[in-house]
């Protein structure tokens, strides 16, 4: 069975085809700077005799409906074509389900227009993610198609997490609730602790650490998630790369009063320009811990933060959780920075996580797991695969027929 997979970002999209019997990527590209003068588009596939071929491309891409043409045709080339044959189904990442979408589903017309209807929760991601829905189901329109929510996995939170206290038509009428996203990753993490643990993911009591450039928490239990960091945009939460995570949000009142700066521009500073690039100047968590060990103050405090907004976090989650089984560190700097999973668990001894600085050194992929023995609580490296969870969500909803 082949899954191809439709992964759309704000200015990229990336595509993985899946032979689903043993979960091999059978061929994959990445189109980067969708909008900028030269585009970026690189993609491989296996041949007939098993082997690598790549090919890159530098071309200019205006918005992502050429992006999509592109990657269509580059599907269609008689070179790649016979690896895209007899596809079982395509599975499409969409940002944003809004209370609508709970889990993955097949795409009609409804199931766009619905998606169309929660543009505004997602103006950046969700028009986008529809170019590629619309493109792809003009070029393979005897293919099954699924769409697959990022902020699906969240959708069990109770009331009182996903509520803000705010006048209720602000929820009624406008739809200001908390979201959440990363669901996807935290939904293929979750899975593979359990499966790593060999206990039944509905026994399991998790806080997932998603931590890349975008950086989120969830607190999971028994399989199902009951609260998460991000809220109604991705901006809440951790310390990210860029964006600030929580802050009072009158701040935005007083800077706006005192520099005169429009809400475009707060949101944009928020975004784009806050974070750990706005505490020390740089975002890549290599980059920082360098100029950190250099002397650089600000750096320090940039990690000092990151680690203490994650740690307040973690204690919150037990507070909700009661009992937690596993913490799951993944993404870009949960999967291989060492030094960051030891400063987010010292410290923690009295919540029963114990690092042993040996095991968590020596980590690498698949999956580790780097608690002392005497650790009550496991801590596991787990690295994530959004793809691989969309396939499969896509294969078990084609195969369910819901």
């Amino acid at each position: 069975m082949k899954i191809l997979v439709i992964n759309c970002g704000s200015s990229s999209v990336r595509y993985r085809l899946f032979d689903m019997r043993d979960e091999t990527v059978l061929a994959g590209g990445l189109v980067e700077r969708i909008g900028e003068r030269e585009s970026r588009f690189a993609y491989s596939w296996r041949n007939d005799r098993g082997r690598e071929q790549t090919l890159i491309r530098n071309e200019p891409l205006s918005d992502h409906r050429s992006a999509f043409r592109s990657v269509v045709s580059a599907l269609r080339e008689p070179a790649s074509a016979p690896v895209f044959a007899e596809l079982s189904g395509i599975g499409h990442r969409v940002v944003h389900g809004g209370e609508t979408f709970r889990g993955p589903v097949p795409i009609d017309n409804e199931t766009v227009e619905s998606i169309r209807g929660l543009c505004a929760l997602a103006p950046l991601h969700n028009p986008a993610d529809l170019a590629g829905i619309e493109m792809f189901l003009e070029a393979f329109p005897q293919v099954p198609q699924v769409a697959v929510f990022d902020t699906a996995f969240h959708q069990t939170m109770p009331p009182q997490a996903y509520r803000y206290a705010v006048p209720e038509p602000w929820y009624r009428e406008h739809r200001v609730r908390r979201y959440g996203f990363h669901g996807t990753s935290h939904a293929y993490v979750a899975r593979r602790a359990a499966e790593y643990l060999r206990q039944p993911g509905a026994s399991l009591n998790l806080i997932t650490l998603h931590l890349g450039n975008g950086a989120s928490a969830a607190a999971i239990r028994e399989g199902r998630c009951v609260d998460t960091s991000m809220g109604f945009t991705p901006l809440e939460g951790l310390i990210m790369g860029t964006r600030s995570g929580d802050i009072d949000p009158a701040i935005l009142f007083y800077i706006g009063k005192l520099t005169g700066a429009g809400m475009d521009e707060l949101e944009s500073t928020l975004n784009r320009d806050s974070g750990l690039r706005g505490l020390c100047g740089v975002n890549d968590m290599r980059e920082i811990q360098a100029l950190a060990d250099a002397g650089d103050d600000s750096a320090r405090l940039a990690i000092e933060m990151y680690v203490y907004r994650i740690r307040k976090y973690i204690g919150a989650y037990f507070a909700v959780l009661g009992r937690v089984d596993a913490l799951v560190f993944t993404a870009g700097i949960g999967e291989n920075s060492s030094f960051i999973r030891k400063q987010v668990c010292d410290g923690l001894g009295c919540l029963g996580i114990s690092l042993d600085d040996d095991k968590n050194n020596a980590c690498r992929r698949p999956a580790c797991e780097i608690q002392t023995d005497a650790g009550v609580v496991k801590v596991l490296v787990v690295p994530t695969d959004e793809e691989l969870e969309i396939a499969k969500q896509t294969m078990a909803c084609i195969g369910s027929g819901t």
